[in-house]
């Protein structure tokens, strides 16, 4: 019996054994590959379901505009079955005077003929007596006529309604139109296309950093979608390093600040002027992660000022508590103090200011986040001009008190957040 060497056992055993590792790698790879194409079947499985509700939307959208062509053609048919009516009738006035035109003249006639051959007393009392027939007939007929032409206008008025209403329609249908036509051309069937309209880049912007962030640089209105919040409009302001969501701003006075709880937490005013932007909106953009509060201030000087916070909000149940820390050093000293719990937004209606034996917003005037009343009002009243006015008036105004004092009225006021950058 002839046995194979060692050296030849252990050549053999090591081939094997490369043979199975690059097995091994071979079949963890093809696992791999596995998982890929599992995960881009669900991607398509959810897709193909996307395009499944899509293709049924468009069919209900086409339903119901076949509907509506098909009430529009109903309307269309009873516009011109009323319109044929004053057609008809004015064909039977026209037939009418046209008779009572020939009957009138051939009466003419007989009244000429009547008093021209009338020679006796007798014979001109019966002409007078066919005279006033004649007449008493032509007034009849004259009433005829005018009750005609009154039903014929009354036709109009129905007939130039039932225009109008078929305008409508027509315009609406063809909205519907237009609007069918401009979700087919924009909803692309395709799935590449279904996968593309589904990333992030093609959402709307949680807010205004963010849009920021894709490359827009234009201040302006925008619209933003915070997570787990409706869209809404915010006034953007673009800086060369951040793009800031505008939450107040006052600056000539056009707009009265001194409102309920209801409006400081819906918000109102036009982003393009002065106006609140809302606590309730304010919180959806704020509580997505940590942001910057800052403040903008000028005087009736043409001196400006700033100052930066950290910047949380609480919550409506817990009165929308407000949390700011400053940031970086600034000139003008802070007027906002806030305690571990935070500083709840106090007005009129709503008296949660830190002053027991007081409502600072009845004496101060607008909504703020209180604490003593003395130290800041950016929602009071606007006094233009620097101008001292009585001493509850004085009270009243806006005012930074580290900054000219609590009674000096300041011009502008502005107040912005944005992300906090992660040092």
């Amino acid at each position: 019996v002839q046995y194979a060497s060692w050296d030849d056992v252990n050549v053999l055993a090591h081939g094997l054994l490369q043979l199975g590792h690059g097995l091994k790698d071979h079949v963890d790879k093809t696992k791999g590959q596995m998982r890929d194409i599992t995960a881009k079947l669900k991607s398509f499985d959810g897709t193909v379901a996307e395009l499944s509700k899509l293709t049924r939307h468009l069919q209900e959208e086409g339903d119901a505009l076949r509907e509506k062509a098909k009430q529009l053609g109903h309307r269309e048919k009873q516009v011109l079955n009323t319109s044929a009516e004053p057609q008809a009738l004015a064909e039977d006035m026209r037939t009418e005077r046209e008779s009572t035109q020939d009957r009138v003249g051939r009466l003419e006639r007989k009244v000429d003929i009547l008093l021209r051959d009338a020679g006796s007393n007798e014979d001109r009392n019966r002409s007078t007596t066919d005279a006033h027939t004649l007449q008493w007939m032509m007034e009849t007929q004259s009433r005829r006529i005018d009750d005609l032409v009154e039903r014929v206008r009354q036709q109009q008025d129905k007939l130039d309604k039932q225009n109008v209403r078929l305008q409508a329609l027509q315009a609406e249908v063809k909205q519907r139109r237009l609007k069918s036509v401009v979700t087919r051309k924009v909803e692309d069937f395709s799935v590449d296309g279904m996968l593309e309209r589904a990333s992030p880049s093609n959402e709307l912007p949680s807010d205004c950093h963010e849009l920021f962030l894709r490359g827009e640089k234009q201040s302006g209105v925008y619209t933003i979608k915070p997570h787990d919040a409706k869209p809404f409009n915010v006034f953007c302001e673009m800086t060369s390093e951040h793009g800031w969501t505008v939450i107040q701003k006052r600056e000539d006075g056009s707009l009265d600040f001194n409102r309920l709880w209801s409006d400081y937490q819906n918000g109102f005013g036009s982003l393009r002027g002065e106006f609140w932007l809302g606590l309730e909106k304010m919180l959806s953009i704020s509580k997505q992660r940590p942001h910057v509060l800052q403040i903008e201030l000028s005087d009736w000087r043409g001196e400006t000022q700033s100052v930066s916070y950290s910047f949380q909000l609480d919550g409506e149940e817990s009165n929308y508590a407000l949390h700011v820390q400053p940031t970086t050093p600034s000139n003008l000293e802070s007027a906002l103090t806030t305690g571990p719990d935070g500083l709840p937004f106090s007005t009129a209606d709503r008296d949660q200011d830190l002053k027991e034996d007081a409502n600072c917003a009845l004496q101060l005037s607008g909504g703020w986040w209180f604490s003593n009343c003395g130290h800041s009002n950016l929602n009071g009243r606007y006094q233009s001009g620097p101008t001292l006015a009585q001493r509850h008036h004085r009270k009243q105004v806006v005012f930074w008190k580290t900054w000219h004092g609590r009674y000096y009225p300041l011009k502008t006021t502005a107040m912005k957040i944005t992300p906090a950058i992660k040092s």
